[in-house]
């Protein structure tokens, strides 16, 4: 398998799950501490077109912010051939009853304008059906017509935030490696796209080995590894500008795997000298670096914590790979896998409460999860090939790449919960792997 071939090479050179909608009557609520019974029911009318320049993104719109909220799995849409009540004016009041009657528990509604100035203006409203009320104030985007799919996901984002109390995560962005061609002879590109696959954009030209992208905290620049000279190098790239630099390393040696600290101000990355790989810390300000291991091992996907005060990694110190944590400036690593198989790609909740990670026994691969201690351990896939989980920005959903046995399987991103629910594949142009998802735009 080349995702396989690809991890060896590299070593070479070298909970809680959802929970029901709250039942009415009673304020609208979906408390994520349970499992999931039953998704909440909402009803989205086409927003309302102010002017005919806007018809088109008014449906466009309401396309999007519907897709967004059911593929969370925790929201039901209630098809428009239902709907007794039609919302043709913003401004009109709300026929509850009429909302009520199809079983709908949450209204969204709103409206599109292109104004004079060119720019699109998109307003909505949320309402609790069943309490008569409207959850929270309506709200105005105004952007680009063309930035039109970001204000559709900036509206799912208050619905998912005002229902859940959860940050919402519609409004990111992904970095993945983009594969075509057999797996004697892939080739690989780094790419970037929406959440959902929309506006894919291609940051480099074919190579023959891409891999491990990872967004800074800003989102503005993406680490990835690529091969120069025969050896893995680690690259920073500008966002903006598109332009990149190598990470500088002696002669002869190879770095991989890295990720930022949740600062930005520091980087953690695999270094590989004389046939050891070690974990090390350089601060981006001075190009001050630092050895965090000196084991006689394979040491590789370091993580921070989101306090930056720990940082999880894999090694096979023990003869096995398996998880350790260490203090973020060193010391001894302490084991926090305990299951018989092999353990790899560990990656820490930006919520701080679970790492997760990837799982390899039986001739099964699989993403679980377990707590900071290794404790609660929950396996939450297993295929082929599932490997390189990463988190969504509110730490309830995880990307990872998933690959179908057989000459024909292909690569591709899927996501699921932290229950362990709602397995999806997630839209993107042909062979996809090594996602990186990254921050909300705009924070």
């Amino acid at each position: 398998m080349f995702r396989q071939f690809r991890t060896i090479l590299l070593a070479a050179l070298c909970l809680v799950p959802f929970a029901a909608a709250a039942q009415s009557p009673g304020p609208l609520r979906i408390e994520i501490t349970e499992g999931v019974i039953e998704p909440l029911p909402f009803a989205i009318p086409t927003f309302v077109a102010e002017n005919s320049g806007a018809t088109d993104a008014a449906q466009d719109i309401t396309r999007v912010i519907a897709a967004d909220l059911r593929g969370t799995g925790l929201f039901r849409e209630i098809p428009p051939d239902a709907y007794i009540s039609q919302v043709t004016n913003f401004n009109a009041a709300v026929q509850y009853a009429d909302w009520q009657a199809i079983n709908a528990q949450a209204l969204i509604t709103g409206s599109v304008e292109l104004a004079a100035n060119g720019q699109l203006v998109v307003r909505f409203r949320l309402f609790d059906v069943f309490s008569g009320q409207p959850l929270g104030d309506g709200l105005q985007f105004v952007g680009a017509p063309d930035s039109w799919r970001r204000m559709a996901h900036a509206v799912a984002d208050q619905v998912y935030e005002r229902i859940t109390g959860e940050t919402g995560y519609f409004d990111t962005r992904v970095a993945f490696v983009a594969e075509e061609g057999p797996k004697d002879a892939r080739l690989t590109r780094l790419a970037i796209m929406d959440y959902d696959g929309a506006n894919v954009q291609f940051l480099t030209g074919n190579e023959n080995l891409i891999l491990s992208p990872r967004f800074s905290p800003d989102g503005s620049t993406v680490l990835y590894t690529a091969l120069q000279d025969g050896f893995p190098t680690v690259y920073y790239m500008d966002l903006g500008s598109i332009s990149t630099r190598p990470l500088t390393t002696a002669e002869g040696a190879s770095a991989f795997t890295p990720r930022f600290s949740p600062d930005g101000g520091r980087i953690v990355f695999s270094l590989s000298e004389g046939g050891n790989s070690d974990i090390y810390v350089e601060t981006l300000a001075t190009g001050a670096r630092s050895r965090l291991t000196t084991s006689p091992s394979i040491e590789a996907s370091p993580s921070f914590s989101p306090d930056g005060s720990q940082i999880v990694f894999e090694s096979d110190r023990t003869g096995t790979q398996q998880i350790y944590v260490m203090d973020a400036n060193g010391g001894e690593p302490r084991r926090i896998s305990r299951g018989d198989g092999r353990y790899s790609t560990p990656v820490w909740s930006p919520r701080g409460d679970l790492i997760a990670f990837t799982y390899q026994s039986g001739g099964r691969f699989h993403i679980g999860v377990m707590r900071t201690d290794g404790s609660e351990e929950r396996l939450l896939t297993s295929s082929f090939l599932d490997e390189g989980p990463t988190w969504s920005p509110n730490g309830r959903v995880i990307m990872f790449t998933r690959e179908t046995a057989g000459a024909d399987g292909a690569p591709a991103l899927y996501s699921v919960d932290i229950s362990g629910r709602n397995l999806q594949r997630v839209a993107s142009p042909g062979m996809a792997s090594d996602p990186a998802w990254g921050p909300r735009q705009g924070q």
